[in-house]
C-alpha cells in the first residue's frame, strides 16, 4: 500500500546526516531538532503553535484533556473512521455521540450535526478522512452558535487546504480550536516510528497542551495539572524535518496517481471514484473507491491473489464494535457508514507509484468487475 523503501532511497543521505548530528550531541529527548521541526511545521501550516507528542492517538487525548471536560460530557464525532477518534473519548470517561457521514466525501454529514447537539455536548471532532477536509465552514458555524469547541482530527489530511466561501484559505487542522495529527510511517508526512502533534492559535491553550504532554509540568517538578508522558523523540523529528520540505511534492505525486486511477475507472459504472468537494483539495492519503453491484470482499481477495496490495478502511463501523457496545448507538441513524463498510476498497497510494503500476492495478480491478457483473 505504501513504498517506504522507495521513498527512503531519495532522502537517505539527508536523514543519515541528521542522525549523525543527534548521535554526536546525544539530545535524544527534547532536542533542538524537535523545536526546529515544530517551528517549521507551524510556518508551513500558518498556525501559531505546533506541539509535538508521541502519536496521533495521544494528540487527540491531550486535546480533550486540555478542554477540562468532565465525565459524562458528550463529544460528537463520526461513525466511519479509525477507532482512535472514539477510543480517547471513552478512555477519558466522556460519552461519544456518533453521527453519520456524507456518502460522497465520507466526512461528517453536517446535516446530522446540529440534531445531535444536546446541553451535554462539550466538543465536536470532525475527521478529515482519507485526505480531504470536512465541511469546516458549516461545522464551525454550528459550533460557534452553540459555543462548542472543535477539535480537528487531521491524521490523514495534513497539507490539505480548505477554501471558505469568502475565498479565505486555511490548512487542514488549523481551523478549529485545536488540530491534531499523526506521523505514523504510512502518513503523507510520516516518521520512521510513532509521532504526533497538536496545532492551535491560542497562546494560553498551547502552554497548557505543552504542559500536559510533559506530565502536567510547566516548571520542572512543579505539577500544575494531570498530564501524560508523550514526546516526539529527536530521531523522528529528524526524519520529519527532512520530509516536510518535500510534503507538497509528495502530495502532487499522490494527486497525479489519483488522476491516473480516475482515468482508468471513468467509464466503469460499478466504481464510484473519490469525490472531491468544491471547498477542499484532496491529498489522497488513501485512494478509496466504492463498489456498486460487485462483491467487495471477493475483489479484495482476487487482488491479493495477484500480489496487489489493497485494504478495507473500514470493514466494521465503530457503532458495531464490541469495545463500544455499552454506549448504545442507534444503527438506524448510521446507515451510510454501514453501507460504506460493505463497499469501500482502498488501492495502493503513495509517492512512488508509476503510471504503469496504476494501469496494471486498475486493469486487474476492471477485469474482475467485467467477469463478475
Amino acid at each position: 500500500m505504501v513504498d517506504l523503501q522507495g521513498q527512503l532511497k531519495k532522502i537517505e543521505p539527508q536523514i543519515r546526516s541528521k542522525f549523525d548530528e543527534i548521535f554526536d550531541n546525544t539530545q535524544f529527548i527534547k532536542g533542538d531538532i524537535v523545536k526546529e521541526f515544530e517551528k517549521d511545521l507551524a510556518a508551513y501550516l500558518d498556525v501559531k503553535h505546533v506541539i509535538s507528542c508521541g502519536n496521533g492517538t495521544d494528540a487527540l487525548q491531550i486535546a480533550l484533556m486540555s478542554l477540562n471536560l468532565q465525565p459524562g460530557d458528550e463529544v460528537i464525532t463520526v461513525d466511519f473512521t479509525f477507532a482512535a477518534t472514539v477510543e480517547v473519548v471513552g478512555l477519558l470517561g466522556l460519552t461519544p455521540v456518533l453521527i453519520d457521514v456524507d456518502p460522497n466525501t465520507f466526512n461528517m454529514d453536517v446535516n446530522e450535526l446540529e440534531k445531535a447537539i444536546t446541553p451535554k455536548t462539550k466538543a465536536i471532532i470532525p475527521v478529515h478522512l482519507f485526505g480531504q477536509c470536512a465541511d469546516m465552514e458549516k461545522i464551525l458555524g454550528i459550533a460557534k452558535k452553540h459555543q462548542i469547541p472543535v477539535i480537528e482530527d487531521n491524521a490523514q489530511a495534513i497539507g490539505a487546504t480548505y477554501t471558505f466561501s469568502d475565498g479565505k484559505k486555511q490548512k487542514a487542522g488549523t481551523m478549529g480550536r485545536i488540530g491534531t495529527t499523526s506521523f505514523f510511517p504510512s502518513k503523507n508526512l510520516g516518521a520512521f516510528g510513532d509521532g504526533g502533534a497538536l496545532f492551535t492559535n491560542d497562546d494560553e491553550l498551547a502552554e497548557k497542551i505543552r504542559s500536559i504532554t510533559n506530565h502536567g509540568m510547566s516548571v520542572r517538578y512543579h505539577y500544575d495539572r494531570l498530564g501524560v508522558n508523550s514526546r516526539l523523540d529527536s530521531l523522528q523529528a529528524a526524519v520529519l524535518s527532512v520530509k516536510l520540505p518535500l510534503l507538497d511534492e509528495y502530495i502532487a505525486a499522490r494527486q497525479q496517481a489519483a488522476l491516473w486511477y480516475n482515468e482508468a475507472f471513468k467509464d466503469c459504472q460499478n466504481i464510484q471514484t473519490p469525490f472531491v468537494a468544491g471547498y477542499t483539495d484532496h491529498v489522497f492519503h488513501q485512494y478509496t473507491i466504492v463498489l456498486k453491484g460487485i462483491d467487495r470482499d471477493a475483489l479484495h481477495q482476487h487482488l491479493l491473489s495477484k500480489n496487489i496490495p489493497n485494504a478495507i478502511y473500514y470493514p466494521v463501523p465503530l457503532h458495531s464494535q464490541k469495545a463500544y457496545e455499552n454506549f448504545h448507538f442507534i444503527p438506524e441513524n448510521l446507515t451510510t457508514s454501514i453501507t460504506l463498510s460493505k463497499s469501500v476498497l482502498s488501492l495502493p497510494m503513495h509517492t512512488e507509484l508509476t503510471k504503469e503500476q496504476v494501469e496494471f492495478i486498475s486493469a486487474e480491478v476492471l477485469d474482475f468487475i467485467k467477469s463478475h457483473s
